[in-house]
């Protein structure tokens, strides 16, 4: 059994659960003809909303990284990772995203945290360039558990963006040849908590291990997602042909594979791999191999281009985000993520 089997998550029978999921919603009957335009399992949906015009829609949520956040009673900076999150996706399909919807539901009502929360989400809303028109709050004592209680409380969102419809970026036109330029990653982001907090079990948040280099184990976790959007959206209206965008999340590099299933990627230079996934893996006798399967392992986002755009798409990123550079190349082995 894997490790990350062992902390309760089980990614062979989550994709089994969404399959059935989405195997239901698939036969829903609106009585007229579909308006999306996008294949199911991308980062976002794409409706057709006018000639030439789509909203792309996105959710997500910041996951039990939200367990540490109570743990260390620090609320301020979840709100950029429930931003990150939705925001990085949308825009893998070429769109703007214009706004976010927040949900919070909470164990109880306490106002200095629901503000601290409000502080994260508008810092991470002016990052990427996005409003929160609106959102939900909702007072669930009896669903809600807290780590310690009553300090319980999710928070999800859901992000809008448009996209002209002859600008979308679907991954189609990855082809062998092609650039991959990593963005770097600010540590765990908002994925494989459940791996990382069992791996962790045994370090105090207050501690310091020295691996990360005077950092204490909360500061580490809690570092926010990076996002990525208005380095991309630059991207998006260079002359820079892209022809391909991939946050990488939970499953790592494996997310390339969501771009197009006709074509492989070489990972042959990694980014520089955070400090604290070492220690998970350190602590946690985590292989490489699941390590690589589960986290980001210091890329957050990968943008796809052509050969001759590769330097000058990475000197464009690299100045939103220091150190982004090519990490390998679009392969004609189909359906394989080779790791060095």
């Amino acid at each position: 059994m894997s490790a990350y089997a062992q902390s309760g998550v089980d990614t062979g029978a989550a994709d089994a659960g969404v399959a059935a999921l989405v195997g239901v919603l698939r036969t829903i009957d609106t009585g007229r003809a579909s308006r999306s335009v996008l294949r199911s399992g991308h980062y976002a949906a794409v409706l057709e909303v006018a000639p030439d015009l789509g909203i792309a829609i996105g959710t997500d949520g910041v996951g039990s990284k939200l367990i540490v956040a109570e743990a260390a009673a620090r609320y301020d900076t979840v709100g950029i990772d429930c931003v990150a999150m939705n925001v990085n996706d949308v825009v893998c399909v070429g769109a703007e995203p214009i706004a976010l919807v927040d949900y919070l539901a909470v164990e109880q009502v306490e106002p200095g945290v629901l503000r601290d929360i409000g502080v994260g989400l508008k810092a991470g809303a002016e990052a990427a360039g996005v409003e929160i028109p609106g959102g939900e709050l909702a007072v669930l004592p009896e669903i809600i558990r807290g780590h310690p209680s009553p300090r319980g409380f999710d928070l999800t969102a859901a992000c809008f963006g448009t996209v002209a419809l002859d600008h979308l970026v679907t991954g189609a036109a990855c082809a062998p040849g092609d650039a991959l330029i990593g963005l770097p990653s600010s540590g765990l982001h908002s994925n494989g908590f459940s791996l990382a907090r069992r791996a962790l079990a045994g370090v105090g948040l207050d501690e310091r291990p020295p691996v990360l280099g005077g950092l204490s184990l909360a500061d580490a976790l809690l570092e926010p997602t990076v996002i990525y959007v208005r380095a991309v959206l630059e991207l998006l209206r260079s002359d820079i042909d892209v022809h391909g965008l991939a946050h990488i999340t939970g499953g790592g590099v494996r997310n390339l594979e969501r771009l197009n299933a006709g074509v492989g990627w070489a990972i042959e230079d990694p980014l520089a791999v955070p400090a604290i996934f070492e220690l998970v893996r350190e602590r946690g006798d985590v292989s490489a191999d699941e390590m690589w399967e589960v986290f980001n392992m210091g890329c957050g986002f990968v943008a796809v281009v052509p050969e001759a755009a590769a330097d000058a798409a990475a000197q464009l990123l690299a100045a939103h985000h220091p150190g982004a550079r090519r990490i390998g190349t679009v392969t004609d082995r189909a359906g394989r993520v080779e790791l060095p």
